[in-house]
């Protein structure tokens, strides 16, 4: 049976979460006071060049571990330089002359109904409308 993606991936994940602490723990030696401090000085903005020298090896073995995992789940993990970047609108070119929209139904050109030109004079319900700011800016 073919695992999803999401599976693999927990797997992959859970593995690697155990290696790194499995790291930290070879790296103090056995001494819990080494595996408290090291751990204490993880925080959200660590980058991996600031883990000590066997957490980051045990994540690069993760990483190659995973992909290699992933290919053998049947996913396909293409190299950096075999991929295309995504397409982006080329800037220049010029705009179409009907608008982004393009043309309205009609034929007419000028602004469409139900526009700002549109929405002045009194409600549907006859109440007037706001003069002043909508509301505050959130």
């Amino acid at each position: 049976m073919i695992k999803s993606a999401t599976d693999v991936m927990r797997d992959v994940i859970a593995a690697a979460v155990i290696d790194g602490v499995m790291a930290l723990k070879d790296g103090a030696k056995g001494l819990p006071n080494i595996v408290a401090r090291d751990v204490s000085a993880i925080h959200p903005n660590t980058s991996v060049r600031d883990l000590p020298e066997g957490v980051q090896k045990a994540i690069d073995e993760s990483v190659r571990t995973a992909f290699a995992r992933l290919k053998k789940e049947g996913y396909t993990v293409a190299e950096s330089g075999s991929v295309r970047p995504p397409m982006r609108a080329d800037a220049s070119r010029p705009p179409r002359a009907d608008g982004p929209r393009g043309p309205r139904p009609d034929g007419l050109r000028g602004p469409r109904p139900g526009g700002p030109d549109q929405r002045r004079g009194p409600r549907p319900d006859g109440q007037p409308r706001p003069s002043g700011p909508r509301g505050p800016k959130r």
